[in-house]
């Protein structure tokens, strides 16, 4: 499909992309040959799968170097992005929920749920520019753009320094953006737990609710919160490409809207490949640890 969209559905010539008046018509069909556009369309399609499954995805438009090249110098960025938001919006999230469901209709409960509410609902893209604009432009507390100062600190702590420093917003407005679901989709699960029988039963052997919440309802939990934590695995790229682009952080997300407004249509098809594989590796993932975390749902295990 991608394919189809990019080359018979609404074909670009990416050479007219980079080529400038002073190009010869030699300079054009060489690059021509380069990208593989001289050939026939069927022709085209056996190179397209094969760079798919080789994980080669052809040559770049924007920058002329293989695609996987761009793709692993820009990863590590997100992945330092993006997985330290991700794990600070599980902490939250699921300590905000568990909080929550242990005091039902009281203080603790209403202003979580308020705030997980705001979060939820508020678009990311408004919240983020908000932040830009408030912390960054107005008050000046935290810079903006890229990952480190210009140059860059050369001793090994003032570069880590400067890096958590330019950390901070974009990390702060993913946390705020997502430990609402987290909260919320704890919250209801615990609550179901804490109304079963064997909870009533230990709250009257007089067992304290701290142990009764941690030790006995969220091992209940757990199995359907692990699911979660690796169907949202894939969601770290989605979750990118606005957040990288608003604060210019030189990852994935970045180069990908780059790449689509510049029509690389091999690094855009490369990344939908690359998503649709995360998909379903999550998704067996998932599939494996719920039946190692629950031995009732096991396949193929005789009672």
């Amino acid at each position: 499909m991608q394919f189809i969209i990019f080359q018979v559905i609404n074909p670009i010539d990416p050479v007219r992309l980079v080529i400038g008046p002073g190009f010869t018509p030699e300079t054009r069909r060489v690059l021509y040959r380069l990208y593989g556009l001289d050939k026939p369309l069927w022709d085209r399609y056996l190179i397209y799968m094969k760079n798919l499954f080789t994980f080669s995805f052809g040559i770049s438009f924007l920058s002329r170097r293989p695609v996987i090249v761009d793709i692993m110098s820009y990863l590590p960025n997100t992945l330092y992005l993006l997985g330290l938001a991700w794990t600070l919006q599980l902490l939250i999230g699921i300590i905000s929920g568990l909080t929550a469901a242990s005091k039902r209709g009281r203080s603790w409960d209403v202003t979580i749920v308020s705030l997980g509410l705001i979060s939820w609902a508020m678009p990311a893209f408004i919240l983020q520019l908000l932040f830009r604009f408030v912390f960054s432009s107005s008050l000046k507390w935290f810079p903006f753009g890229m990952m480190t100062s210009y140059p860059p600190p050369t001793a090994p702590l003032d570069y880590l320094r400067d890096l958590l420093y330019h950390t901070v917003l974009p990390v702060t407005t993913l946390v705020a953006m997502g430990f609402g679901s987290w909260a919320f989709y704890t919250r209801n699960l615990l609550i179901d737990v804490l109304t079963q029988d064997y909870i009533l039963t230990a709250r009257a052997k007089g067992i304290k609710e701290r142990i009764i919440v941690w030790k006995h309802a969220f091992r209940v939990i757990l199995p359907p919160i692990v699911t979660m934590m690796l169907m949202s695995l894939p969601g770290l790229i989605t979750g990118a490409i606005i957040t990288e682009y608003i604060f210019t952080w030189p990852g994935i997300g970045w180069w990908l809207i780059h790449a689509t407004m510049n029509a690389d249509y091999p690094a855009v098809q490369a990344m939908f490949f690359i998503y649709s594989i995360l998909m379903l590796l999550s998704n067996f993932l998932a599939d494996l640890t719920y039946g190692y975390l629950d031995p009732r749902i096991r396949v193929g295990v005789r009672r």
